[in-house]
């Protein structure tokens, strides 16, 4: 019994210990998440659509992991066959679907309430598992709750005048389906994938979703245009595609990058709620870069966001054979 104790010690202590190295794999994640709004936004002033910006976004940022990508395949392209429904989804629904059901809503939304909507990713995936008979504790949903509390402040999608007449039935399903998305997003991140190395999974399913979402604006349902205008970022005057460049590699390649290794880890319950974190950095580089000043509502609601995350994170389940699989790579 004595050895039998301590072995269980031993895996929690590892359990534990994965899901710290997961946890700070997904903040660093969302730090390189939240550099794409801040610059890709002077894009978007010269004349970028949404559309357009995601799409050379993703697919430059596919394009940097496929030397690694093929580097740790040796060359060998039959895992990512055998692994295809992975790679397709992760593609349309994880990269391009939640994308361009965002841009889309925000045509019919205020951005703001859009990302409300889109950041309930994190609670479709608690209901879901408690419908597959998962026990849903009461830290979890504490935590649920401080964590969308914090969303709502941090966003503060009926300040300003509110969003008035511009809200729409169709503009909430489409962010709706981001949210679904998105959810699927973290689900298909924390999925096991056989023989396939986690940067083959990235590069391949950005490519993907880069042709989905450049498919989607050639067929004009979103505006598919760029441009070649210098842009403006803090008060310096940049050419266009250093912004993008950087986008690419740090917001993309290396934020997509992250997120996997720190959903394989942490499993896709917690990695969702870490990923509520993005818009807290994204509200402190605007703070920084753009002097966007965060008022004390969205600071509150940037502490309300953390304490979810604690309180997730505290919810100690048994140590399972299960729990081990879903949060270690």
């Amino acid at each position: 019994m004595g050895r039998q104790a301590e072995a269980g010690q031993a895996a929690e202590g590892r359990f534990r210990g994965g899901q710290a190295a997961g946890l700070a794999a997904m903040l660093f994640a969302q730090l390189s998440f939240s550099t794409s709004s801040i610059l890709l936004k002077p894009l978007l002033d010269a004349g970028w659509s949404p559309t357009a910006a995601v799409a050379v976004r993703v697919a430059l940022g596919g394009l940097i992991l496929a030397v690694p990508a093929l580097v740790v395949l040796r060359g060998d392209l039959r895992p990512l066959l055998s692994n295809g429904r992975l790679v397709l989804g992760y593609g349309l629904v994880a990269v391009a679907g939640t994308q361009v059901l965002y841009f889309a809503a925000v045509q019919r939304l205020p951005v703001a309430v859009a990302l409300l909507i889109q950041y309930c990713a994190p609670v479709l995936i608690v209901v879901l598992g408690w419908l597959r008979g998962a026990p849903v504790r009461l830290l979890v949903v504490a935590g649920a709750v401080a964590s969308v509390v914090g969303v709502v402040l941090v966003v503060d999608p009926f300040g300003g005048g509110g969003p008035g007449g511009s809200m729409d039935a169709v503009g909430v399903l489409l962010a709706a389906a981001a949210a679904v998305c998105l959810a699927g997003y973290y689900l298909l991140s924390a999925a096991p994938a056989p023989g396939l190395p986690p940067v083959a999974l990235v590069s391949s399913g950005l490519l993907v979703g880069a042709a989905a979402t450049a498919g989607v604006g050639l067929t004009g349902l979103l505006p598919l245009t760029a441009s070649t205008d210098a842009v403006s970022l803090g008060g310096a005057t940049l050419p266009w595609w250093l912004p993008l460049a950087v986008v690419a590699v740090v917001g993309t390649a290396i934020a997509y990058s992250l997120s996997l290794a720190g959903s394989r880890r942490l499993g896709s319950r917690l990695a969702s709620f870490a990923g509520l974190t993005e818009v807290v950095f994204a509200t402190v580089l605007a703070w920084l870069l753009l002097g966007e000043r965060p008022g004390p509502v969205q600071l509150l609601g940037g502490a309300c966001i953390l304490a979810g995350i604690v309180l997730v994170r505290s919810d100690r389940e048994p140590v399972t054979a299960s729990t081990r699989a879903e949060s270690v790579v």
